[in-house]
């Protein structure tokens, strides 16, 4: 069943879904920043985030917050996803992209953490700190109901994405192995159910591959889950699962292709490969041996063809088609966003006769105006929003709204050294949660969308 999420966000990019190439040249789809949709930024006086007049936010939890479980709240707020739940009320699950060697920063109450729920922990029987903890929130009366850890013992997970039943899909972006430190293998894809009160069992979806994984989307319709995978040499991938909805019950990982182009470099880093608004006709290779103990199944992809990204991150589904950015794609290096619409047949035997296809949406040329964009949703306007993740001495990161058209302009902008991660709406699309990294704060946005 989609859930309101779903049904509501894909209204929202239905924009999208009827932009046509053909009319758009590469000067259209490339970067060209305007005054923003929402006029200018006000500056802050709590010098936090900047945003335009009539948009305001308050925090609802930040880093060292008691929990409702007696736990503090952990570091590094990265993906997270918003659940519908019951009443006028989500679920923000939210993941902790956190490694052993944070653990000494952490709050007292995660540093001394032993629970026989963690997936992983040292040799002294301390959970690993990374994994997810989740917000209870009213919409009605905007306030936060409760907030508890629900899934210890996993390392950096980074991005992720809801489900249409009700869970949230939280990626390791680690390929850690027993005995280097730790005690499990690590690189995989956990569940955390909405509905979750408190800590869940770990179980590790390992036919979903063991690799770097950032994010995933899944399709409604079919069940099936794209994977992106933050490396400089990443393949896009796809899980078909065996069961609608059950996928711990297995399926099959691939990987693209571009059908007619094996070994494709959609980076444009050397040269223009991949044309701005030119659609591709794709296919998909199976990948053997997902667990991969040795970390190889780029490696093992493209050998059989399989289509390189430049370190694929946030991934969003919209209205029949998803999008997702390659944070250090393009000529300039400064980042590109992917949109694949999936075949009326995706996944089965007839595919090869009406196949999916993929399109460079956009390319920055202009570091100052979009630079390393990670983490995106679509906004009730239909338009992109993306968040930057610079990597520079200085940070200035931003929400970047991205148009139909593929102009940028300005949303938000944050006045602390770190990124900000995990945007995402409400199913009405009122409200906007966003975090701020380091130190971890969970943001509610709300104004005239």
């Amino acid at each position: 069943m989609i859930t309101r999420r779903q049904f509501s966000l894909g209204l929202a990019s239905m924009a999208f879904s009827g932009l046509a190439a053909s009319s758009l040249g590469k000067k259209a789809l490339a970067l060209e920043s305007i005054e923003t949709v929402y006029g200018p930024l006000k500056a802050d006086p709590k010098k936090l985030l900047d945003l335009p007049a009539g948009f305001s936010y308050k925090v609802i939890s930040q880093l060292g917050d008691m929990m409702s479980d007696n736990f503090a709240v952990p570091d590094r707020a990265d993906g997270m996803g918003c659940i519908p739940i019951a009443n006028n009320r989500v679920a923000l699950v939210r993941n902790h992209e956190l490694q052993p060697k944070h653990l000494e920063r952490q709050p007292k109450s995660i540093q001394t953490h032993k629970t026989p729920k963690a997936y992983d922990q040292l040799n002294n029987g301390v959970a690993l700190p990374g994994g997810t903890s989740t917000i209870i929130y009213n919409l009605q009366t905007q306030q936060k109901e409760q907030e508890f850890l629900t899934l210890v013992g996993t390392i950096r997970n980074c991005a992720g994405g809801i489900t249409p039943w009700g869970t949230w899909l939280t990626c390791e972006e680690s390929v850690e192995r027993s005995g280097s430190g730790v005690n499990q293998d690590h690189g995989y894809i956990f569940e955390v159910p909405a509905n979750a009160t408190g800590l869940i069992d770990p179980v590790p979806l390992k036919q979903m591959g063991r690799f770097n994984h950032e994010a995933a989307a899944v399709d409604p319709k079919t069940g099936i889950v794209y994977l992106t995978e933050d490396r400089g040499d990443s393949l896009f991938y796809r899980f078909v699962p065996n069961v609608y909805g059950q996928l711990s019950k297995g399926g099959s990982l691939e990987a693209l292709v571009i059908k007619k182009h094996k070994q494709f470099d959609t980076r444009n880093w050397s040269k223009a490969t991949m044309s701005v608004g030119q659609w591709y006709e794709a296919e998909w290779i199976k990948i053997e041996n997902p667990e991969s103990p040795e970390d190889d199944l780029r490696k093992q992809g493209y050998q059989k063809g399989a289509a390189l990204f430049a370190r694929g991150e946030g991934i969003h589904w919209g209205n029949g088609e998803l999008y997702f950015c390659c944070t250090n794609g393009g000529e300039k290096q400064f980042g590109q966003i992917m949109r694949y619409q999936p075949s009326v047949v995706e996944g089965m035997a007839e595919e090869q006769q009406s196949p999916g296809r993929i399109q460079l949406f956009f390319e920055s040329y202009d570091k100052s105006a979009y630079n390393f964009g990670d983490n995106l949703t679509v906004m009730p306007n239909g338009h992109l929003l993306v968040c930057e993740d610079q990597y520079t001495d200085i940070v200035d990161n931003h929400l970047r709204g991205v148009t139909p058209q593929g102009k940028v302009y300005d949303f938000a902008r944050l006045h602390e050294q770190t990124e900000l991660a995990g945007t995402c709406f409400s199913p009405d699309g009122r409200t906007l949660f966003v975090n701020v990294y380091s130190p971890a704060k969970t943001l509610v946005i709300t104004g005239p969308w």
